[in-house]
């Protein structure tokens, strides 16, 4: 799968309820600072010259001969949805059309005819299947609940929904913007990094482990701005304080993590709060916006994969999103001395959002997988 963080997708459950339009208004708020391309990426499953929609078509799709076609937008008469993207002011704009079995080789070429460096909007379902983009919205109509099956098969990996009339959305715009050419979406949550452990079995601060030259506390705080209303750090003591963040102290010190979430909900501004050890080195944001859609509905929501070797599941509960309605339940346990973040989850609406095993949050314990994630890293930048 590429991993495209420029790219901003968007998908929608039906036609003509907004999602060109909506494209449209974010090159309009985007291109006054800085250049933005875009595309609208036909993925073609039929073969033998069927319309995907029945009937005859519009021969878009019967019309590509091999395995894609990547057409170049120079019409500014607004009547396709590539022109319409091009008057908003995206350049260059392109439409991709491209077999289902070569998604993989359409974007490739998509991308050898843009500066990765630019922001890229880029309309289309199926093609979530082959690329992680810097951010996914889905567009839904507010009118109906059908939902056409491409969208059904990748909404569970939408960042955000959002709501559409066919004029109006109900998300705040301003809330998308981009940062070190990547997409952030602005949520209504606070983010809060756990930096009170011991590190005993690190056997040094964990927190000041240098990667590419800064912390990495430093590094997990500079994945999370832009992301978040708020963001906060749990700690005890000022080590940190280079950060220049809230610093939110444990109510009762050495009860470990569970103090230290509960401690930060008192003190969050919101009600969703996404926690992150700050072991972890790279952030899954797109995971955090999807366990932030579920929040809604449960006190804590929890990713939980099937690691090799087949040793049962694993939480991850210092990656993970809780409400403030779970500290009631934060207190109990601490109160009757169960200190550990599990203890409240069968109490709890817990929702387990299972991952596979490779996207799990990878968390640096020891010294030995400390000097393998910089090698990997260094190799990586190579």
């Amino acid at each position: 799968m590429r991993n495209a963080p420029n790219m901003l997708l968007i998908g929608s459950t039906g036609r003509n309820i907004g999602k060109t339009e909506l494209a449209c208004t974010l090159i309009r708020r985007t291109r006054p600072t800085q250049p933005v391309a875009a595309a609208k990426i036909t993925v073609i499953r039929e073969a033998g010259g069927r319309c995907p929609r029945g009937g005859e078509g519009c021969g878009a799709c019967t019309s590509v001969d091999g395995a894609y076609d990547l057409m170049k937008e120079t019409n500014r008469d607004g009547v396709k949805d590539t022109s319409r993207l091009l008057l908003a002011g995206a350049f260059p704009v392109f439409w991709l059309r491209v077999h289902v079995a070569h998604m993989r080789e359409g974007l490739d070429a998509l991308y050898e005819q843009i500066d990765p460096h630019i922001p890229l909007i880029c309309e289309s379902n199926s093609i979530r299947h082959a690329v992680k983009p810097g951010l996914f919205l889905m567009v839904k109509d507010k009118r109906t609940r059908t939902c056409k099956p491409t969208a059904r098969a990748v909404a569970h990996l939408a960042d955000i929904a959002v709501g559409s009339d066919g004029e109006r959305f109900d998300l705040e715009l301003e809330r998308i913007s981009t940062r070190h050419d990547t997409w952030t979406l602005r949520r209504k949550a606070t983010a809060v990094i756990l930096a009170g452990g011991q590190s005993s079995r690190m056997g040094r601060d964990k927190s000041l482990l240098e990667i590419n030259g800064q912390p990495l506390i430093q590094r997990v705080h500079e994945q999370l701005q832009g992301h978040f209303d708020e963001i906060l750090l749990s700690s005890n003591d000022t080590r940190h304080a280079f950060l220049g963040l809230k610093t939110v102290a444990d109510r009762q010190a050495n009860q470990g993590p569970l103090m230290g979430i509960a401690s930060a909900l008192e003190a969050a501004s919101h009600d969703r709060v996404f926690v992150v050890a700050c072991d972890i080195p790279d952030i899954d944001i797109n995971l955090a916006h999807r366990m932030l859609n579920d929040a809604e509905q449960y006190d804590a929501v929890v990713p939980r994969s099937s690691p090799r070797g087949g040793d049962g599941p694993r939480l991850e509960p210092l990656f993970a999103v809780y409400s403030r309605s779970a500290l009631p339940l934060m207190n109990d346990s601490l109160a009757e001395g169960r200190r550990h973040v599990r203890s409240i989850f069968e109490k709890a609406r817990t929702c387990y959002l299972d991952v596979d095993a490779v996207s799990a949050p990878p968390n640096l314990n020891t010294e030995a997988e400390y000097r393998a994630y910089v090698d990997r890293f260094d190799s990586t930048r190579r």
